[in-house]
């Protein structure tokens, strides 16, 4: 994989912003273009990091452009992959990996077919976050892993949020929107899934939107808003996980996994970085949750990681689009069989990613 990797964004609305706060310092990437519906927003994003802004079209075909950054909104991930895989180039993209499973698979069949990659994010599972939590489980701290719980929830975005309709139509809700940071850590930590059960609801019609212009306005709502259920990874451990815009708060840990010999609590896997803690079957009485050191994952990284990630593993990065698909793929059965009240198999599967050793940013 040739350093650096000439990147070209597609997509510069907010999201881009945290990426630009990574790029420029990631030694085996360069930002080369950027591209939006609106051109002032991909001129504004060209100026700050240098580059060129241009058209969609023009950055797709661009002979510069190595791979394509697809920080579009999800209904346009597809369209905007196979549009970049077509003109010959990778494709890292915002999750979800397409806005439904039938729309992702030919963007892996294409890229397959190519000799391309398309992977995707959250890249957050490469910090030292949910990387020394992995290095704890490999290290056998908590001996075998048998459980683990994961927990999202929140009062909904539209407290803050001054455009939060998206949220709250098909393709939105907290398991869509939020899910993927979980179920890729889950998935990262204790391997793939193979089926799942759960429950949903949506006890809410409607929404209030809380701040900016249109604040007062009534939405509607037509996704389930609270999400439980169990998954069952090919290890035999069992995930609980509960994803809700229906609560006012918790203190309950993002993540925790629990094995015969001990208890992680994880950080938020929205985030790249945070304590891990463990507390030993050996020393139960005492107060006994120790902080471990950083033994794992790329320092400060922040969004866009993936794409050093991506040069430093010759183009076969942990955030693969196959891991994608199938996150993707327990997210959409999980809410399939909470309605229809029965446990259902994941079909997809994926290789857990390799942990990543404690790397510091160059």
């Amino acid at each position: 994989m040739a350093s650096p990797l000439r990147v070209g964004v597609v997509g510069c609305g907010n999201i881009v912003e945290q990426y630009l706060a990574t790029l420029p310092h990631l030694a085996d990437v360069r930002f080369v273009a950027a591209a939006d519906l609106d051109p002032a927003r991909a001129q504004a994003v060209a100026d700050r990091v240098g580059g060129r802004a241009l058209t969609v079209d023009e950055l797709i075909a661009d002979p510069e452009v190595d791979l394509v950054l697809n920080l579009t909104i999800p209904d346009a991930h597809d369209r905007i992959a196979l549009a970049a895989i077509a003109a010959g180039k990778h494709v890292h993209g915002e999750k979800p990996l397409a806005a439904t499973l039938e729309r992702a698979k030919p963007v892996l069949e294409a890229a397959a077919a190519a000799g391309l990659v398309a992977s995707c994010a959250p890249d957050t599972v490469l910090g030292t976050g949910t990387q020394t939590a992995r290095a704890a489980i490999e290290d056998g701290l908590i001996g075998i892993p048998i459980s683990a719980t994961a927990t999202m929830m929140a009062a909904g975005h539209e407290r803050w949020h001054p455009n939060p309709d998206f949220y709250y139509q098909p393709g939105g809700g907290p398991l869509l929107d939020m899910g993927p940071y979980y179920v890729s850590a889950l998935v990262t930590l204790l391997g793939p899934v193979v089926s799942v059960i759960g429950a949903a609801s949506a006890l809410r019609s409607e929404r209030t939107i809380g701040s900016g212009p249109r604040a007062g306005e009534i939405i509607p709502v037509n996704v389930d808003t609270h999400v439980t259920g169990v998954l069952t990874h090919a290890s035999g451990a069992l995930s609980t996980i509960v994803m809700s815009f229906d609560t006012v708060g918790t203190k309950a840990s993002n993540i925790e996994i629990h094995g015969t010999e001990g208890s992680l609590i994880v950080p938020d896997p929205n985030h790249f970085a945070g304590d891990v803690h463990l507390k030993r079957l050996s020393d139960p009485w005492q107060d006994p949750w120790e902080t471990l050191p950083v033994s794992g994952g790329y320092v400060d990284g922040g969004r866009g990681i993936a794409l050093q990630d991506f040069v430093r593993t010759d183009g076969s990065p942990r955030t693969s689009g196959e891991l994608a698909f199938h996150v993707l793929d327990i997210m959409e059965t999980l809410l399939r069989a909470a309605h229809e009240g029965r446990s259902l198999a994941v079909e997809s599967t994926c290789e857990r990613p390799a942990p990543v050793p404690l790397t510091e940013l160059d």
